[in-house]
C-alpha cells in the first residue's frame, strides 16, 4: 500500500497529465509518476531536468551495482554515468565512436615514483605549429575510472580549444594512498612544462582542467607550481571539485539519499575511506582545500558545480575563497543536472552550456580565438 501522501500525489498528477502532456510533448507518462514520487519522498532527482534525467534512466538501466558495497576492483568495473551518456546517443541513433576531428595517443611521462600513463588529444588538423597545452586530470574519488571514463571532455577540449591536452592517468587507491595520486599530478605537470614541444605544444600557454577528484588535483597542481617555482599555468578549469572533507555541508544534506546517482554521500565516504591512511590525511590541506590551503597567487578559474551535487557547496566555498584571495573567479553553478554532467554535451544541454564557458574562458586565457 502507498502511503496516503503519496498517493494522492500520485493521482493529482494523473489528473493532470493531459494538460501537461501538451505543455511538454518530451515528458512521458512514466516521467510524470516518478517525478511525483520524488517530489513527495524529498529526492533530489526530482529537480533533473529531462536531458539530465534521460541521462541517469540510462545508467540505470545498466544496472550498476552500489559502489560502497564493493572492493575498488569490482567497482571500477560498474557503469558510468559516461557509460550512461553513451546509451542515450545509441538510443538517440548518433554515433558513439571517438570523433574523427580528434587524434589520440598514449605516452609515458613521469609519476611522483615511477613513469605512468598519459594520453594526448590532438586535434587532427592541427597543422604545424605549437598549440596551447590542457593538463587534464580526470575524477573518479580517486579509486575509480580512468582517462577512458573521461575521454569525452578531455577530446572536446582539444577539438574546440584547439589545444593539446594532456589526460594524465595517476596512481589509484587503495592500492595507492593519498597522496600518491597528488605526486603523480605534480609530477606529470613538471614533464608537461619540460616537454610541451616533444608534443607539439607551447610550454608558454598551459592550462590545468580537472574534474571532480581531478579537480582536487588541478588546484593542488596550481598551488605547488607556485609554492615550487615551476611554470605558472596561465588559467584553470575546476569541475565540480572534491574540494573539502566536511560531508555535512547543505548539499551533503540535500543528496543524502544513497540511491542518489551517480554520486551520493555514502560514496564520497566509501573514496574517501579507499583514498586515506587516517583520520590524519582528512585534515590535510591537499584534501581540504576549501578549509586549510593557501590559495593566493594562483591564475585565474572557472569553477563549476551541479545543483544535484553533494560536491556543490564544497565547489561554491572554493570559489569562494579564491576570490577572496584576490584570484579572478567565473563560477558557474548549473540547475538541473548532476555530478558528472560536463562532458556530456552532446546529450545534456547545461553541458553544452558550461562546456562553452570553459572553451571560451580557456581561449581567451591563450589569447587564441
Amino acid at each position: 500500500m502507498l502511503p496516503a501522501a503519496l498517493a494522492a500525489a500520485l493521482l493529482s498528477s494523473a489528473a493532470m497529465a493531459q494538460e501537461a502532456q501538451k505543455n511538454n510533448l518530451q515528458e512521458t507518462t512514466t516521467d510524470k509518476v516518478q517525478n511525483a514520487v520524488r517530489s513527495v519522498t524529498g529526492n533530489p532527482l526530482a529537480n533533473a531536468d529531462a536531458d539530465m534525467k534521460h541521462v541517469l534512466d540510462a545508467l540505470a538501466s545498466l544496472d550498476p551495482k552500489s559502489i560502497p558495497d564493493l572492493e575498488a576492483p569490482e567497482a571500477r568495473q560498474q557503469p558510468t554515468a559516461a557509460d550512461g551518456a553513451m546509451q542515450v546517443l545509441r538510443e538517440q541513433g548518433k554515433s558513439t565512436l571517438p570523433d574523427p576531428a580528434v587524434m589520440s595517443k598514449n605516452i609515458l611521462v613521469d609519476g611522483g615514483k615511477e613513469k605512468i600513463v598519459a594520453t594526448v588529444f590532438q586535434p587532427a588538423n592541427a597543422g604545424g605549429g605549437a598549440l596551447p597545452v590542457i593538463v587534464y586530470f580526470h575524477g573518479g574519488g580517486f579509486v575509480i575510472a580512468n582517462n577512458s571514463t573521461y575521454a569525452a571532455s578531455a577530446a572536446m577540449l582539444a577539438k574546440e580549444v584547439n589545444a593539446v591536452v594532456v589526460s594524465v592517468e595517476y596512481s589509484k587507491a587503495p592500492e595507492h594512498k593519498f597522496p600518491a595520486a597528488h605526486d603523480d599530478a605534480i609530477a606529470a605537470y613538471k614533464w608537461v612544462a619540460q616537454n610541451a614541444q616533444s608534443i607539439g605544444g607551447d610550454p608558454s600557454k598551459i592550462a590545468l582542467v580537472g574534474e571532480s577528484a581531478g579537480g582536487n588535483l588541478a588546484t593542488n597542481v596550481a598551488i605547488a607550481a607556485r609554492d615550487q617555482n615551476l611554470p605558472k599555468p596561465v588559467y584553470e578549469v575546476i569541475v565540480y571539485p572534491m574540494a573539502g572533507t566536511n560531508l555535512d555541508t547543505d548539499s551533503y544534506k540535500a543528496a543524502d539519499l544513497s540511491g542518489v546517482q551517480p554520486l551520493n554521500k555514502p560514496m564520497m565516504q566509501w573514496f574517501y575511506q579507499n583514498a586515506t591512511s587516517s583520520p590524519a590525511d582528512m585534515q590535510d590541506p591537499r584534501l581540504d582545500i576549501v578549509g586549510k590551503a593557501d590559495v593566493k597567487g594562483l591564475a585565474p578559474a572557472t569553477v563549476i558545480t551541479a545543483s544535484i551535487d553533494p560536491l556543490q557547496s564544497e565547489g561554491k566555498a572554493l570559489a569562494d575563497k579564491l576570490q577572496q584571495a584576490g584570484v579572478q573567479v567565473d563560477y558557474q553553478n548549473y540547475d538541473g543536472v548532476t555530478h558528472e554532467f560536463f562532458g556530456m554535451g552532446k546529450v545534456v544541454g547545461k553541458a553544452k552550456q558550461a562546456e562553452d564557458v570553459a572553451v571560451k574562458n580557456l581561449k581567451a586565457a591563450f589569447g587564441t580565438k
